[in-house]
């Protein structure tokens, strides 16, 4: 990796860690959206804009903007984005990084002078992480104009403070969310860690994400009879919770077997799992199970669902259990990257001395909602053994650097490139 790239490693690390500094107390590293730590962060991160030659305003939907005029007004933006929220006792990189480059990126143009034919942004997305609403990407849904208002009225379940509410809390105003959405934007960058251990393991300095896989949640209910755990005969009881356990056998033998035919990333997990009655000695009656899909490639989710129930089927065969609910609770499509951004973004690398790797992403990113109103990219930098949400999450200073090297000369390439 180049030692000598064209971004101040020094002050980018410094702004990383004092950022993280900001944490609720006993629990690193947290600042969740919506709380008033939340609000110190983005202080913070508002003024390292401004120093950074950055105009800042909110939005309606309550995402904090860094503007820097270019030379034609006319012209569309070139905007880096990410956000600055965490999971609880999540890590110091995720998101922060993406935020902190762009400002690295702005505070390398001011000190070189250099005035960009485009307008250019960096910008704080509000809530990207999975929210106290229950809704990730809230800000970045805003922008793409598909924050709706079923979603607005969504309520915190401790207080019941509704998620338009807190918007405005947030310094938005959703009596004026349209203005939110935008139609200016010329490209969308992003640069995140990669939360997974593919660029460590094979010594690639940037990953080049050609697509954020889709991502499809099921509920599948299984029922079977309650009976009593010590009196009923093996061979006489309906067991939920047999024919679940089968379930979730023959869906990690599926997505494994998906995940080697080829087609792009797929992976596929029961994270959630709730059984009734859950007392020791009555023989489970129902199961709900909750699988978390994701695809690279669309079709090949279709027919992963398509062909689910029917496995499960011939699996709990002779638990006496059936399925009574299979539904998809959410279905977002795969977002794809703009071809022309990857390759500028793959020269940037190459011409930095750094190697590249294209790839695609199995999380969640603000990118994939940038994508249905701009072209849009992303690009990964490595983290210590693909560990995120956590506080034990790390990259090094002059992986993030080479990152933020790496935005600074595909923003350049593209202020030449783009009308």
């Amino acid at each position: 990796m180049r030692n000598n790239l064209p971004i101040d490693e020094t002050q980018l690390w410094d702004d990383l860690m004092a950022l993280a500094e900001l944490t609720d107390p006993g629990r690193p590293w947290t600042r969740r959206a919506f709380t008033p730590m939340f609000l110190e962060g983005r202080a913070f991160v508002a003024r390292r804009m401004q120093e950074a030659g950055l105009a800042i305003r909110l939005d309606a939907a309550g995402n904090l903007i860094g503007r820097r005029e270019g030379r034609f007004p006319d012209h569309k933006t070139i905007v880096i984005g990410s956000h600055s929220d965490t999971v609880p006792d999540g890590g110091r990189f995720d998101g922060t990084a993406g935020v902190m480059a762009g400002i690295a990126v702005a505070r390398s143009l001011q000190q070189d002078g250099a005035e960009l034919d485009h307008p250019f942004e960096v910008i704080d997305c509000l809530a990207e992480e999975v929210s106290i609403f229950g809704l990730s990407c809230i800000g970045s849904r805003a922008v793409a104009g598909l924050l709706t208002p079923e979603q607005l009225e969504r309520p915190e379940p401790d207080t019941g403070e509704v998620l338009r509410d807190a918007i405005d809390r947030m310094g938005g105003d959703v009596a004026y969310l349209a203005e939110a959405r935008r139609d200016d934007i010329a490209a969308y960058l992003e640069l995140h860690i990669e939360q997974g251990p593919i660029l460590q393991d094979e010594r690639c300095d940037i990953g080049i994400v050609t697509a954020i896989s889709g991502i499809t949640r099921l509920e599948i209910v299984i029922e079977g009879r309650a009976d009593h755990a010590g009196t009923t005969p093996m061979n006489l009881r309906q067991d939920a919770l047999a024919g679940a356990a089968a379930a979730v056998s023959v869906i990690a033998k599926d997505a494994s077997r998906r995940a080697k035919a080829g087609h792009g990333h797929f992976v596929a997990t029961v994270g959630e799992f709730r059984v009734e009655p859950n007392a020791a000695n009555v023989v489970p009656s129902r199961v709900t199970l909750l699988v978390d899909a994701r695809a690279e490639e669309r079709s090949f989710m279709e027919g992963f669902v398509a062909e689910l129930r029917p496995l499960i089927l011939r699996a709990m065969s002779g638990t006496g259990a059936r399925i009574t609910e299979f539904r998809a609770i959410s279905d977002n499509r795969p977002a794809l990257s703009d071809p022309l951004l990857l390759d500028v973004l793959e020269q940037s690398t190459e011409a930095l001395g750094l190697t590249p790797r294209r790839m695609a992403s199995g999380a969640g990113h603000d990118m994939a909602w940038f994508s249905r109103i701009a072209p849009s990219a992303m690009i990964f930098v490595p983290c210590k053994d693909g560990r995120s949400h956590t506080p034990e999450e790390w990259s090094e200073p002059g992986e993030i650097a080479a990152g933020a090297a790496v935005l600074l000369d595909a923003v350049l390439r593209l202020d030449t490139l783009l009308a």
